[in-house]
């Protein structure tokens, strides 16, 4: 009788196996299936290393960091990357469980076998590589961006084809997943020699899952956020793990998550905060809506809003910087009201759409451009509306991206003109026609409304400063062919050193009023969980009608401001709800940023920066948020509780009046 049985069903062999346990290693006591996947599940964990270690080299910090927060990091990640790579052995033991005695050594099942596990290892090596790129341009792990990468696949993989070199890398990955299997062809063999037993590749299966989902609860299904360097947590991740987190969190229950007060107490501080001179709540106490005070009389001016992507403060010369890519806007900076202490409230434009257009907080989660609750939100599409304007939109890409044209349409804006509404581009990329033609669209709509004596409130969005840095040539002496983001941004200037040129000839140029703004910096870079320094964005306003003499204000201020600021040079009165203040008569006491990255959002004053994160963790940073010199401190002073209290209230409030959809004044009349 033999003293060794099979255990369980997980595969232990009996004595007589002995010999060739010890001719096999430590593994040759589990059966051939059970050897595979651990020596799958093992190779896919070195792979996962394999992408930390070159991120982790490739991709320095910018604050000194210690071996022991190296050390955590890989660690931390190990553990995650043990529970994806689990995860991504279950369909192996399924397909053996799932299988008849019939089936089991049958030639085709073994070929079908081979031929899916070859390519899933290409698919596998393939998400690696894009994890690599994607890190590269947004220093995170899959997040929200990755999803909108599936989601449109028509701009994104057209960006990808241009932008990388598609081709070579699939053949790369092809060529090492045959390798890979090649290397397991043996131990795959033997699986089809041993007799099928249903059971014990039913009971492997279960021992597996129930592994995956042990660690996946351990992890809390959270990012990795133990280090004061974003950029450590973001290595400890695993972009599989923070793009389901990313996916599952985009319209989270705030209150469950983040740090909440009293609803009353909420709303009363918010009020505070938000109250300016002259202005009268004329809402509930649970309302922030409020009439803002205004001469009716003024004439009603035109605006001319014009959002640019990806075009931060690190390029302009007239901030200071050392090269400047700008050479046409730093001559128009000479000439109009030039705000220089400007934050973005996020770094996707979807963040710029909100901030700019609605003055509204970044919330956790996706922004409302893209969420279910914005069928009526407030806008200055919509408070332009209730004064007798005429709204239009223009964008050269497509408007179902981002959901940006559903959005416009239903928050104030009559028309959207999209890229098929361009009949004749003269250059178009993988995100739409190029930003002369937008301008040059934008010049003969204007004039057009002008034409009929109605006041208008225009606004675009370009595409040209975005991968894969394509634009026509002859333009600027840079090479398009080259596909580099500086060569994109000067483009970018020249366009609109041309736009401006033509506008000042066009009757409407001495009763309209020029703004223009990015939608966020062009890349995120920094230490802190929300790197600030890296969300620094201009504002410029220009036109006669708005700007008698050129001016440089240096006021804290962020894309929350901008509406109100645009509403108090027009000088009429309005209703509100903005979170945002007019810049230029905003009181010392209330210059404040909102601010967002990935899950975590903040609030930043000065040298102070609170930032609250998942799971109502707290952080705070002191320091100079233009030399990225903000270092966390373990202390909160007065200024930082102040601070933290501030942004719960704000927060808060926001996202209560989002979800009851009550961020509106009223239906346009």
């Amino acid at each position: 009788m033999n003293p060794f049985p099979v255990v369980g069903g997980f595969g232990v062999k009996s004595a007589d196996a002995a010999d060739d346990r010890r001719a096999r290693g430590l593994l040759a006591g589990f059966n051939p299936s059970a050897r595979f996947i651990i020596f799958h599940g093992i190779a896919l964990w070195i792979c996962f290393t394999a992408l930390r270690i070159t991120l982790a080299v490739r991709f320095a910090a910018h604050a000194p960091i210690g071996v022991a927060d190296y050390f955590r990091c890989f660690v931390v990640g190990a553990w995650r990357d043990v529970g994806i790579a689990v995860l991504f052995s279950l369909p192996w033991l399924f397909w053996m469980f799932v299988l008849s005695k019939r089936w089991h050594a049958a030639k085709w099942q073994r070929g079908l076998f081979s031929l899916v596990y070859i390519s899933s290892w290409m698919g596998f090596l393939f998400l690696l590589v894009t994890e690599y790129f994607f890190f590269e341009e947004f220093k995170s792990r899959f997040n929200t961006v990755a999803i909108d990468y599936l989601i449109y696949p028509q701009e994104v993989f057209t960006n990808l084809w241009e932008a990388y070199p598609i081709t070579k890398v699939l053949s790369l990955c092809l060529v090492a997943a045959i390798g890979v299997g090649f290397s397991f062809r043996t131990l795959r063999s033997r699986i089809w020699v041993e007799p099928h037993r249903r059971g014990a590749a039913f009971r492997q299966f279960c021992l597996a899952l129930l592994f995956f989902v042990v660690a996946i609860i351990s992890l809390r299904f959270a990012s990795a956020h133990f280090s004061r360097e974003r950029l450590i947590n973001e290595l400890a991740n695993n972009g599989v793990i923070s793009v389901v987190v990313a996916a599952w969190s985009h319209n989270l229950d705030y209150g469950a998550f983040y740090p909440v007060i009293d609803r009353d107490e909420a709303f009363a501080r918010a009020r505070k905060i938000l109250a300016a001179p002259g202005e009268v709540f004329t809402g509930p106490p649970d309302s922030l809506t409020r009439r803002v005070p205004g001469d009716p009389g003024r004439p009603r001016l035109n605006i001319v809003l014009l959002l640019e992507e990806s075009l931060g403060s690190e390029f302009w010369g007239s901030l200071g910087r050392k090269k400047t890519l700008t050479p046409e806007l730093d001559k128009l900076s000479q000439e109009g009201m030039f705000f220089v202490n400007m934050y973005a409230t996020g770094n996707r434009t979807v963040r710029g759409f909100e901030g700019v257009l609605s003055s509204f907080p970044p919330l956790p989660g996706d922004s409302i451009v893209k969420r279910d609750h914005s069928e009526n939100v407030e806008t200055i599409a919509r408070v332009l509306r209730r004064d007798g304007y005429r709204t239009t939109f223009v964008y050269g890409g497509r408007g179902l991206f981002d959901g940006m044209g559903s959005f416009t349409l239903r928050n104030g804006y009559e028309r959207f003109i999209e890229q098929k509404d361009f009949l004749k581009p003269t250059f178009t990329t993988a995100w739409g026609v190029c930003n002369e033609d937008l301008y040059r669209k934008t010049i003969e709509e204007c004039r057009e409304l002008d034409r009929k004596g109605e006041p208008f409130l225009m606004t675009t969005l370009s595409v040209s400063n975005h991968k894969p840095y394509t634009y026509p040539p002859g333009r600027i002496s840079e090479d398009p062919k080259k596909h580099k983001r500086d060569y994109a941004v000067k483009y970018t200037d020249w366009s609109l050193g041309q736009f401006f040129a033509a506008a000042k000839k066009e009757r409407f140029w001495t009763n309209t009023i020029f703004v223009v703004v990015a939608d966020h910096g062009a890349r995120v870079y920094g230490s802190q969980s929300i790197p600030i320094h890296s969300y620094e964005v201009p504002l410029l306003i220009l036109g006669p009608a708005a700007v008698q003499t050129p001016s440089r204000h240096e006021q804290l201020g962020s894309q929350l401001d901008v509406a109100p600021t645009i509403l108090g040079l027009l000088g009429r009165p309005y209703e509100t709800t903005f979170f945002g203040h007019d810049l230029l008569k905003m009181p010392v006491e209330q210059h404040r940023i909102l601010v967002n990255h990935n899950r975590d959002i903040g609030i930043a004053v000065g040298e102070h920066l609170v930032v609250m994160s998942m799971n109502k963790k707290l952080e705070y940073y002191h320091g100079n948020p233009k030399t990225d010199a903000l270092l966390p401190v373990d202390s909160p002073d007065e200024i930082d509780k102040k601070l933290e209290l501030d942004a719960v209230a704000l927060f808060q409030t926001a996202d209560d009046l989002y979800m009851k959809r009550n961020y509106r004044v009223n239906d346009i009349r």
